[in-house]
């Protein structure tokens, strides 16, 4: 029989077992946590029936509830044995600062509030799902609610383009853009130690507008995000950057006129404005820490992981 110190693999068990009916309620809370998204994810992508009531979204999100619950029933073992080392995890994060309770809640609330807006909300669980490198990390690097980083954000608004007239619907990116010309003017590339993988928070970063690729990227996206653009990292070979979404074909027509004719006529003269278009026809625009305008030319151009930060 397996033993751990004195303890059997029986006795772990029973010592770790959960009693009738916490067992049962416990299954029932990590049931609706899940049903909510994919409820949300089924509605947008299911044909509407339109009863009286909504009676069909009800009986969906019911159906739902009622697969889940069977089979987290039969996983019943699995899952609560999860359920256990999660919680640990979440209070060890607690205790020590790093990701808690508070963390995973404000996580899953922004997770659902995203989904309930976005036309494909499946695409905001894959993105949390795919492979990206140091992911948890970069994800809690990205300070945007920290009062330094927005500080920072609105002192660049300030500094740049501040009386731009005529683009109120775009506002949003002519700020961004903002921020984008005080980062990059002023960043200094700085290697990681020799062997190991830094991640810089956005705060420290600001410091000494110093470090690597995705450090800047981390900066960009924290202070882009504080003032309520959206951005996503993309993960070539080797290397980190930061895009900005823009949005449709059309709107790139206008951004790209910007872009070339009021905000950097300089910098972008004669060269070409670089984005990337999603599976989705959405257009995200490069913002590199060696591109010297927005949508300047990528350094690595293949894509392998995409971490959006809506």
């Amino acid at each position: 029989m397996i033993t751990l110190g004195k303890l059997t693999y029986q006795q772990l068990k029973e010592k770790f077992r959960i009693k009738s009916p916490w067992d049962l309620i416990i299954i029932f809370v990590l049931n609706i946590l899940i049903t909510i998204p994919v409820f949300i994810i089924a509605h947008q992508n299911l044909i509407t029936l339109d009863w009286a009531h909504h009676i069909d979204r009800i009986l969906l999100f019911i159906l739902i509830l009622i697969v889940f619950q069977l089979i987290l029933r039969a996983m019943r073992r699995i899952t609560l044995i999860s359920v256990i080392l999660y919680f640990i995890f979440l209070i060890k994060g607690t205790l020590f600062g790093d990701y808690g309770f508070q963390t995973v809640f404000e996580d899953y609330r922004s997770m659902i509030y995203t989904m309930n807006d976005d036309p494909y909300p499946q695409d905001i669980i894959i993105s949390k799902l795919l492979p990206f490198p140091n992911k948890s990390k970069i994800l809690s690097a990205v300070e945007y609610q920290n009062p330094r980083v927005r500080d920072f954000a609105i002192m660049a608004i300030n500094k740049h383009f501040k009386h731009i007239k005529g683009y109120n619907d775009d506002w949003t990116l002519i700020q961004s853009f903002a921020i984008f010309k005080e980062i990059n003017s002023r960043w200094n590339y700085v290697s990681d130690p020799k062997g190991h993988d830094y991640i810089a928070k956005a705060t420290e970063s600001l410091k000494y507008l110093s470090g690597d690729c995705d450090d800047h990227s981390v900066l960009m996206a924290a202070c882009i995000k504080s003032i309520g653009g959206t951005t996503r990292l993309i993960h070539t070979k080797g290397h980190i950057y930061p895009e900005l979404y823009i949005g449709t074909k059309k709107d790139l027509e206008r951004i790209n006129y910007a872009i070339k004719k009021i905000l950097f006529p300089v910098e972008s003269k004669g060269k070409k404005i670089h984005y990337h278009i999603d599976e989705r026809g959405k257009i995200w625009l490069n913002l590199d820490y060696t591109a010297k305008y927005p949508g300047g030319p990528f350094m690595h151009e293949e894509i392998l992981g995409a971490l959006t930060l809506d």
